[in-house]
């Protein structure tokens, strides 16, 4: 540990921090040189193009430590990045993850061709990361994010006065009955629910460190699905449409959830052409969006 206490260059620090956490991580380095970069007080571009013969930080050798113990970066930080969004993040909120950008790029390709949405909403919004990446699309919508956890709703909030100072953020559970009966209706909702099966096998990263409350859903983990997709058609203006992320295996099921709604259901893949999320729409709707679709 001490070796990693300032005394040495920035560059030398960053060596020794790779290869201790080379047994937690699989991205030490990547690791290394964010918690250095929040360390300093700078961007990790600054720090290596401008800082690496530097005298390291004592305070490096602490967020390090923190990093063996398997909390996450992001928590260490304070800090995520969503697409393009530099997002606030505490242990209430599930960090912001690549894969859900899925989402809006779905969102965008339905809305391509049409007039943008005027009323967007988003459920369990967590960070908000969805809703401000959607406002961050149509900055005129009206953007509404909704969720039950007080700690995460404040993160909600903060992180969007920053981005979108219209957005509201309103305290609600879909589990509890009324939750909507004043919002009204959307032409797009998105959320991405908590759907893990509560036996999984998990990183310690996620299981020790993430909110329980926003990723377990039962032992199938599709509790959620099944309280939320049956409101969803209330919720959807005359040719509105809900996408909802998923695990990678149950596109089947949620899309069975869907059609017994009343919806028609289509899939979209993320980068790594693993199923990641359902695209709804009324069955009377028009087509649902082009975007990657595995059908």
């Amino acid at each position: 540990m001490a070796d990693c206490m300032g005394g040495g260059t920035i560059a030398a620090a960053l060596r020794i921090a790779t290869e201790r956490l080379s047994a937690t991580s699989d991205t030490a380095r990547l690791d290394a040189e964010l918690l250095m970069a929040h360390a300093l007080g700078c961007s990790r571009t600054d720090l290596l193009l401008r800082h690496m013969q530097a005298e390291a930080p004592a305070a490096f050798a602490q967020l390090v430590e923190r990093r063996l113990t398997h909390e996450p970066v992001a928590y260490i930080t304070g800090t995520a990045e969503f697409y393009g969004l530099d997002l606030a993040v505490t242990p209430d909120v599930l960090i912001p993850r690549g894969d859900t950008e899925t989402l809006v790029e779905a969102a965008r390709e339905a809305f391509a061709d049409r007039s943008p949405p005027r009323r967007i909403l988003d459920l369990g919004t967590g960070s908000g990361a969805l809703l401000l990446a959607a406002l961050s699309l149509w900055p005129d919508a009206e953007g509404i994010g909704i969720e039950r956890s007080p700690g995460a709703l404040a993160v909600a909030k903060a992180n969007g006065e920053r981005h979108a100072p219209a957005a509201r953020f309103l305290a609600g559970d879909w589990t509890i009955s009324g939750w909507a009966d004043d919002l009204g209706q959307f032409d797009l909702v998105l959320s991405n629910p908590p759907y893990v099966e509560d036996a999984a096998e998990l990183a310690a990263s996620v299981r020790a460190h993430e909110p329980a409350s926003a990723l377990f859903s039962g032992p199938e983990g599709l509790d959620d699905y099944r309280i939320l997709i049956p409101q969803l058609p209330g919720l959807l203006a005359a040719d509105g449409i809900a996408i909802v992320e998923i695990g990678w295996l149950q596109a089947d099921a949620v899309s069975a959830l869907a059609q017994a709604a009343g919806m028609s259901a289509g899939v979209h893949c993320d980068l790594a052409s693993r199923k990641r999320a359902v695209e709804m729409a009324r069955i009377t709707n028009i087509p649902l969006g082009k975007g990657p679709a595995a059908y």
